[in-house]
């Protein structure tokens, strides 16, 4: 059941990153990525709410809100420092590079993952497994390559280092959730609540300084309907995820290989919906990272 949970995660991954790419598109950043998390938090908050008023009916339908100590609310803080980073990082990068060179990048959050899972869980992949893994590299060096002639240098790009950043800390964030999960026994919806209550708060602070008192910042920003689209499928993916993460028997490789899988919506419809270069050159790398996916799922 996990990977199926898992499999869900990356459908609503895959819808997430296209309506994150039109949000961001030409537009300011942060208070896009502030309205993103913003509408996950707002859909999250009528169950707090029912939580503290209605607690026997918020868990008859699975969405009851645990009490936590502060302890715990600390380590969901770390959570939120470590993904608010990640988000500034991919969506300026998302806003200056094309989709199809930015999701295939990301799709190397699995080698993270897998030296993380092998070094704090101890989970050993096998043989098929190292060799999918293998695969998934090798064809995101392939799309540094079909890059470059889109004008994309990937040593001189900032840009480039920006959704590498980005990928890293994601992956960090994948493996801590484990713990969260697991370790602490949290609640999918107890942790997303939190997290997004307090990623809303850094993203305040970090607004305060550099968007609120900047006139000509705040006339560039466009409303757009993705934005809160962003937000939903974000907590509809983060909640299959979480409730794969329940299971003891649920290995973190190979739920963050599964989420991969979210490339070929973002690649080939993507592609489609933005118009973007070398359409079909970068197919042959995209089928290389799903080749890799499957060894790892199924091996």
């Amino acid at each position: 059941m996990w990977m199926y949970q898992g499999l869900l995660a990356a459908l609503f991954l895959g819808l997430h990153n296209l309506c994150k790419k039109h949000a961001v598109q030409g537009n300011e950043v942060f208070p896009v990525l502030l309205g993103t998390i913003g509408s996950g938090f707002l859909l999250l908050l009528p169950f707090f709410i029912g939580s503290q008023y209605y607690p026997e009916f918020t868990k008859e339908i699975g969405f009851y809100i645990d009490a936590i100590p502060w302890q715990t609310h600390g380590f969901i803080f770390i959570k939120s420092m470590i993904m608010a980073t990640s988000w500034i990082l991919a969506y300026q990068a998302l806003k200056h590079l094309p989709i199809t060179i930015v999701t295939p990048i990301r799709s190397a959050g699995p080698f993270f993952t897998f030296i993380g899972a092998i070094l704090i869980y101890q989970e050993r992949p096998n043989f098929l497994q190292w060799i999918g893994f293998f695969l998934i590299i090798f064809s995101v060096v392939l799309y540094s390559k079909i890059g470059k002639k889109e004008g994309i240098n990937f040593k001189r790009n900032k840009w480039i280092f920006a959704i590498i950043g980005a990928t890293f800390l994601g992956a960090s964030s994948g493996l801590y959730d484990k713990f969260l999960i697991q370790s602490l026994a949290l609640t999918p919806q107890t942790l997303q609540f939190w997290f997004c209550f307090y990623t809303v708060l850094i993203l305040l602070v970090i607004l305060s300084f550099t968007w609120f008192n900047n006139v000509e910042k705040r006339k560039k920003f466009t409303w757009r309907w993705t934005i809160v689209a962003v937000g939903v499928l974000l907590q509809a993916a983060d909640y299959f995820y979480f409730k794969a993460l329940q299971d003891p028997e649920a290995l973190i490789m190979l739920l963050s290989a599964i989420k991969r899988s979210q490339i070929l919506i973002a690649v080939v419809i993507g592609g489609l919906v933005f118009k973007e270069k070398n359409k079909r050159k970068k197919l042959v790398p995209l089928f290389g990272i799903m080749v890799g996916v499957f060894l790892i799922l199924y091996s």
